[in-house]
């Protein structure tokens, strides 16, 4: 899955320096000495990567990806040729901060998206990397879902999420992380029925390719979705707090970020991480009208949530 991380001589027939003059033209010249050593061009010594700071955050990255997404694209169910372009925008947007991106293609059945009938088709996954990670050596993920129910603009649902992950990208790139980083934006994450498994259809298919190397190495998953409203940061988790919680919530506050424990929290991309064993927990959550309605546009998101989602998770990744 994963693209690990490229003499010029002269030479002269020339009389060695500080010879003596050449003897009468009568007499033997003196022999020359060739210069046959090549001029090496020396190895210059790579610069050491800064370590990535909750400061390098640019929260503009994320605003703008909020009004294109909701304000200009608009609904973009996991299916749909409105999905599609918003992916397009989205693999630019990581590109132009230096990542390299894989479109990881999978099936969506059909079914009913919060009261609205959709079509099966097909999805994308859109997995971007530095060229760092091995197979088998540790690293960490960050995602968010692209996609929205089909009535929705969804601009905190989930544009506030993927403007956080691109904020993110671009704070990082050229950075010293602690482990390498994989960015993910997730399709058809969306519901199409009742259960967990009418649910998290990109994420499920990106844990279902992990080889097992991969997954001996993926230390967690933070999952960004619904960061935009609010005065605090909800830090969910299916059970219980634990190791990752209390590293995210550590994170926060190196950031200057204020967060909020949300428990047995299922209902985002990192559960299924957490269900097939591997630490998950969600940025994310706050209750708001506009929820899987409408009225969900750029208005209802807060710039200052939106910089916090992404200083907290840049503080998580240093």
């Amino acid at each position: 899955m994963f693209l690990l991380p490229a003499l010029a001589g002269c030479s002269s027939s020339t009389t060695e320096p500080g010879a003596a003059p050449p003897p009468p033209a009568s007499s033997t010249p003196a022999p020359t000495t060739p210069s046959t050593s090549p001029t090496q061009t020396p190895t210059p010594t790579p610069t050491p990567q800064q370590r990535a700071s909750p400061d390098d955050v640019d929260v503009t990255v994320a605003t703008r990806a909020v009004r294109h997404l909701a304000g200009t694209i608009g609904p973009r169910p996991g299916t749909s040729a409105a999905y599609f372009a918003a992916a397009d925008w989205v693999q630019q947007q990581l590109e132009a901060s230096g990542w390299e991106v894989r479109r990881q293609h999978f099936a969506t059945p059909a079914g009913v998206s919060w009261g609205i009938p959709v079509e099966a088709g097909s999805s994308v996954n859109l997995v971007a990397t530095r060229g760092d990670t091995t197979p088998g050596e540790p690293w960490l993920a960050v995602g968010a879902h692209l996609d929205t129910v089909p009535q929705a603009p969804g601009a905190e649902d989930n544009a506030s999420g993927v403007g956080a992950l691109l904020a993110t990208a671009a704070a990082i790139a050229g950075r010293q992380t602690r482990m390498p980083v994989v960015l993910v934006a997730f399709g058809s994450e969306e519901p199409r029925g009742p259960s967990d498994d009418d649910h998290h259809y990109g994420s499920r298919a990106y844990v279902a390719s992990l080889t097992p190397a991969e997954r001996r190495g993926l230390r967690a998953m933070v999952s960004l979705d619904r960061v935009g409203v609010g005065d605090v940061m909800p830090v969910g988790t299916p059970a219980e707090p634990n190791a990752l919680t209390d590293e995210i919530v550590a994170a926060a506050r190196r950031a200057g970020e204020a967060t909020v424990l949300d428990t047995f929290q299922r209902s985002s991309d990192h559960w299924s991480f957490v269900r097939e064993g591997i630490p998950g927990a969600r940025l994310g959550s706050t209750p708001y009208p506009g929820y899987h309605d409408e009225s969900d546009i750029p208005s209802v998101v807060r710039r200052s949530q939106l910089e916090a989602a992404a200083r907290i998770v840049v503080a998580w990744l240093r």
